[in-house]
């Protein structure tokens, strides 16, 4: 692997994971990509495989089902533990709602030493394509999250986030209790516990160009009960 890695945890995403492959590496050629597919029955995985074939840093790693974003993501950090030449990990969505423009930016912040967040609630960070209930739900919670954790961060959902990979590695993976997308709260208090500085890049958020939502009545269930077990059981 070479010392940038992009994760793209992946579940029916064969709609838009070989154009973002692609896109990923005509932007930011020198990272390495590891998918974590959970065993897509589309053929992301497949797809995936096939793709090795022209892109020497392209990784897949296949679960046997579908656990959730949080289950991936630590899956994905274990695998990875042992690799020291990492200096930085990038998680990100395989579906275009974050784009890949905005990975020097990211990358370069999280040289400087900061946990980097591709934010869309700081001046300048847009969301397109959501539908106003959506905007609503979502900015509440950054705020609900915030009051409650003490978060230095405005956008504590964000899914697009650069690591400093030594920052990462003094996180004990066995605390995690998310699986959803409220995976991505603790991960930043965790990495704000270990004395992780913040630092959030203004981004244009946007819908997902193929495939069908993750998003669940469980998913929301689990992100409002969230900050308050973070809090409790940290």
């Amino acid at each position: 692997m070479t010392k940038d890695l992009i994760i793209l945890p992946t579940y029916n995403e064969r709609a838009n994971i070989g154009t973002l492959i692609h896109a990923i590496f005509a932007v930011v050629p020198h990272v390495s990509i590891l998918v974590v597919d959970d065993n897509s029955p589309d053929g992301t995985g497949a797809l995936v495989e096939a793709l090795k074939q022209k892109f020497p840093c392209l990784y897949l790693l296949t679960r046997e089902r579908k656990e959730g974003l949080g289950r991936a993501y630590t899956h994905a950090f274990r695998e990875i533990a042992q690799h020291n030449e990492l200096e930085t990990v990038v998680t990100m969505d395989a579906d275009f709602s974050h784009h890949p423009d905005y990975l020097p930016l990211l990358l370069e912040s999280c040289r400087k030493g900061y946990v980097t967040t591709g934010s869309r609630y700081v001046p300048g960070g847009k969301i397109a394509g959501w539908e106003l209930w959506r905007r609503i739900l979502s900015a509440g919670a950054n705020i609900y999250i915030q009051i409650i954790t003490r978060l230095p961060v405005h956008d504590a959902t964000s899914g697009f986030n650069a690591i400093p990979a030594s920052l990462l590695k003094k996180i004990d993976l066995t605390v995690f209790d998310a699986s959803g997308y409220a995976f991505l709260i603790e991960l930043k208090y965790l990495l704000w516990k270990q004395g992780g500085l913040f630092h959030e890049i203004p981004i244009t958020f946007h819908n997902r160009t193929g495939g069908e939502s993750k998003i669940s009545g469980h998913i929301i269930h689990e992100g409002i009960l969230a900050p308050w077990k973070i809090i409790f059981s940290r």
